[in-house]
C-alpha cells in the first residue's frame, strides 16, 4: 500500500476570503512558506461584503492593490428613498470627508466582494502563491513542533495554521471553541446580486424601499451591470431562486419582476454578532468570519477581518523568518479580539439604528495604545496609533512605510537614527509634520507605532523583542 506524502510548509491558510487571500499576499511577500487552502471549487461568487472601508483601502494599498481597488470600485451612491412608486428625496447613508494628507481616503468604496478576492487572487499569483481550490480539511491535530491537518487531498505538517474559513468553520470546530453572541434581527434577510433592466431603475442611487414586509434596496455594484438586492423578511421565509427574487420585487416594489433580468448570485441569512471566546489554540488562530460574525450594517465585517491577518502576518513572519520569540504570537489575540468585540458593538448598534455611520465605521480610529506591543510616545503621537500619511519629499509617507519592513522615522529631529538598521527596519527623516510633531517613531509593518521616544534610548529593547537588531550611534 503506498502511504501519502506528507506535505510540509510554514503556514497553512484555511478558507480564500479576502481574509485568507490578505494573509495568503502578506506572507508571500515575506518569503514565508504558505499554503492557502479552499473547500470550494471557485472563488466566492457574491457581492455580500461590498463596503471597504478608509483603513482599510489603506492595508490593500499596502499589499499592493490600491490601483486594483481604485480603478474597479466606486464611492457609496447618494441614497434615493421610495414609497408608493415615487421618490421622496435623498438620504446620504456615510460619512464623507475630504481627504487629508494624513488621512488620503475619506469614504468607504464600493467594491463586490467577489472583485475584491480576485485582485487579491491575481496578486498572489504575482507573488508566486495561488489556491488550491477542492481541497478540504478533514481533521487536525497539533504537539509542540506544529499543526498535522488531514485534508481530502492528503496531509499537511505546518508550523502554524489560520483559520480563514468562515462563520461556520470548521476549524473553530474542530478545536471546540466556542462563539458567544446574539440574534441582531429575527427577520430573516436575502441578498442577491441581480441584473435589472435599463429603463426600469436607474445606477445613479442607492434605492430604498421601506414596506409592511420589510425593506428593500438597490445597491448599482461599481464595475458591473449589477445591482446587490437586500430584502428583509418580516414574515415568512426568503426564497433565493430567480422566481423567489422576482417575487419579492413585484410584491414590494414598482417593478415588474420581468424587470429582474437575471440572477449572479443569492443567499439568506439572519442578522447575528457572535465573537470567539479565544482567537488562538496552541499553534492554531482564528481570523475573520471564523472568529467574529457581524450583522452586515456598517460595512465592518469583511474590513475586520482582512485588518485581523494584516495584523497577524508579519508576526508570523518575525517568528519563522527572523528568530522573535514565538511569544510575539501571543499579541494577536490581544490586540485583535478588543478590537473585533467593539466592531461587533458598533455593526449591532448602527444596525438597530441607534447609532449612524459615522467616523467609527471608517476604522481609521482604531489603535492599539496599551497594547503589549506599544511602547512610548513621542510628538503628538503614542505608540499604538495608526501612523498618518503625508508627503515627504517626492513621495508620501505611506509609500515609504509599503512593504513588509519595519520603518524608523525621524520627524523634525536632531536624534541619531541607528548606524545599521538592517533591510528589515528602513530608517526614514523629515521635516517637523503636524501629524507627528518631533521625535522617533517605529512604524510596524501594518502601519500602527510600535514604539515611539525623544531619542533612542530603549528602542534597541524593543526592536529585540521582535527578532531585529540596530547598530546605534
Amino acid at each position: 500500500m503506498k502511504l501519502n506524502t506528507v506535505k510540509e510548509t510554514g503556514v497553512l491558510v484555511v478558507g480564500a476570503g479576502p481574509s485568507g487571500l490578505a494573509l495568503a499576499c502578506d506572507l508571500a511577500r515575506r518569503g514565508v512558506p504558505a499554503l492557502l487552502v479552499e473547500q470550494a471549487p471557485t472563488l466566492f461568487p457574491g457581492s455580500r461584503g461590498k463596503g471597504i472601508q478608509p483603513r482599510t483601502r489603506e492595508v490593500l494599498d499596502d499589499l499592493g492593490v490600491g490601483d486594483a481597488v481604485r480603478e474597479h470600485g466606486g464611492p457609496a451612491p447618494v441614497g434615493m428613498v421610495w414609497r408608493n412608486g415615487e421618490r421622496l428625496g435623498e438620504h446620504r447613508m456615510f460619512r464623507v470627508t475630504a481627504p487629508t494628507d494624513a488621512e488620503p481616503y475619506g469614504e468607504p468604496w464600493l467594491l463586490p466582494q467577489w472583485r475584491t478576492q480576485e485582485i487579491l487572487l491575481a496578486r498572489l499569483r504575482e507573488l508566486g502563491g495561488d489556491v488550491a481550490f477542492s481541497t478540504a480539511l478533514t481533521g487536525l491535530g497539533q504537539d509542540a513542533g506544529g499543526v498535522t491537518a488531514q485534508l481530502n487531498t492528503g496531509p499537511v505538517r505546518a508550523s502554524y495554521l489560520v483559520a480563514a474559513d468562515g462563520g461556520r468553520s470548521t476549524v473553530r470546530r474542530a478545536l471546540g471553541i466556542a462563539m458567544t453572541g446574539e440574534t441582531v434581527d429575527p427577520a430573516p434577510m436575502l441578498v442577491a446580486d441581480v441584473r435589472v433592466a435599463e429603463d426600469a431603475l436607474d445606477r445613479l442611487n442607492w434605492h430604498m424601499l421601506d414596506t409592511d414586509s420589510g425593506f428593500v434596496s438597490f445597491c448599482p455594484l461599481p464595475g458591473t451591470a449589477d445591482f446587490q438586492l437586500v430584502a428583509q423578511f418580516k414574515r415568512g421565509e426568503p426564497d433565493v431562486s430567480l422566481a423567489g427574487v422576482r417575487a419579492v420585487v413585484a410584491e414590494r416594489t414598482h417593478l415588474d419582476a420581468r424587470d429582474i433580468t437575471g440572477l449572479r448570485w443569492a443567499s439568506d441569512f439572519r442578522p447575528r454578532a457572535a465573537l470567539a471566546d479565544r482567537f488562538r489554540d496552541g499553534r492554531v488562530f482564528l481570523a475573520g468570519d471564523a472568529a467574529h460574525v457581524h450583522s452586515p450594517a456598517g460595512g465592518q465585517g469583511l474590513n475586520t477581518s482582512v485588518q485581523d491577518t494584516y495584523n497577524l502576518g508579519w508576526k508570523l513572519g518575525q517568528v519563522l523568518n527572523h528568530g522573535a520569540p514565538p511569544a510575539l504570537l501571543d499579541s494577536y489575540e490581544q490586540e485583535r479580539r478588543p478590537i473585533a468585540a467593539e466592531m461587533l458593538g458598533l455593526s449591532t448598534r448602527i444596525h438597530r439604528g441607534e447609532q449612524e455611520r459615522g467616523a467609527a465605521t471608517q476604522q481609521l480610529g482604531i489603535g492599539y495604545r496599551g497594547g503589549p506591543l506599544s511602547a512610548g510616545r513621542a510628538g503628538v503621537l503614542e505608540a499604538g496609533d495608526r501612523a498618518p500619511d503625508g508627503p515627504t519629499g517626492n513621495q508620501r509617507l505611506f509609500d515609504v512605510f509599503r512593504g513588509p519592513h519595519f520603518t524608523l522615522l525621524a520627524v523634525g529631529t536632531e536624534a541619531d537614527p541607528p548606524q545599521s538598521a538592517g533591510p528589515a527596519v528602513r530608517v526614514h527623516r523629515m521635516d517637523a509634520y503636524e501629524a507627528y510633531g518631533k521625535g522617533l517613531f517605529l512604524i510596524r509593518p501594518d502601519g500602527y507605532i510600535g514604539w515611539a521616544g525623544e531619542d533612542t534610548a530603549g528602542l534597541a529593547g524593543y526592536l529585540a523583542r521582535l527578532g531585529l537588531e540596530v547598530e546605534l550611534g
